[in-house]
């Protein structure tokens, strides 16, 4: 598999009163294409501001971002709103789904907003909602959905512009074991399909162990890496 993202000697520091206090110290990993990573570490060791940075939602201190051979850290806001759109995939623990929109328009607001038309944006959302096993259920609202259902439009809406790499934010720490599962095998099943890469952050381990491999953390810094045994 070819090299996708080079993280390089990544920091982020935040002011706090008098002292400054660094989210991500030092930081270095590579992830290949369509390789599915695990960030593990306790709660505060530095897993969500690391996947902001590489999201483009956060700008680092210091240190390089590849991805795909094109450096992250230097664009302006222009660039990264369009590197969010077009290249970024984003699932988090809270499925932040518009209440008033139903599924199918959930999904289909990505594309919406990257100027795709109107019925190829319906059919590119249909399709997508059909591969996570929602297509039945296309016109219901978030509050008729159960929580995994939630998750799953959330997942179609993440990939449905086709991107390179999917950030996942504790994405099954707000649902049973059994669900959560459920969920993590949609994401390999979707991600193998588009063969987009996946960086999941998470403080359980077996979460952390479905993937290639885990990145463990703590104290904003890489402790180690290794990959999972199947």
């Amino acid at each position: 598999m070819a090299l996708l993202l080079d993280v390089k000697n990544l920091t982020k520091t935040y002011p706090a009163g008098s002292e400054n206090v660094q989210a991500v110290r030092g930081v270095n990993f590579q992830v290949e294409e369509g390789q599915i990573t695990s960030i593990m570490g306790p709660s505060g060791c530095g897993k969500s501001t690391l996947l902001h940075l590489l999201g483009g939602m956060q700008t680092p201190t210091s240190g390089e971002i590849w991805l795909s051979g094109k450096a992250i850290q230097n664009q302006g806001d222009e660039a990264l709103s369009q590197y969010r759109q077009s290249t970024i995939g984003f699932v988090f623990q809270f499925f932040h789904l518009l209440p008033h929109f139903d599924a199918i328009e959930n999904v289909e607001l990505p594309l919406l907003i990257q100027g795709v038309s109107t019925s190829e944006a319906r059919d590119k959302a249909r399709d997508v909602l059909d591969r996570v096993g929602l297509g039945t259920k296309e016109t219901r609202r978030p509050s008729q959905l159960s929580g995994g259902e939630q998750q799953r439009v959330a997942i179609a809406r993440a990939l449905v512009h086709g991107p390179q790499l999917l950030l996942a934010d504790e994405p099954t720490g707000n649902l049973d074991m059994n669900t959560g599962k459920a969920i993590l095998d949609l994401i390999r099943k979707v991600s193998n399909q588009q063969n987009c890469a996946v960086l999941m952050a998470t403080h359980s381990r077996e979460a952390a162990e479905w993937g290639d491999m885990v990145i463990m953390m703590r104290d904003g810094q890489v402790h180690g890496i290794y990959p999972v045994r199947k």
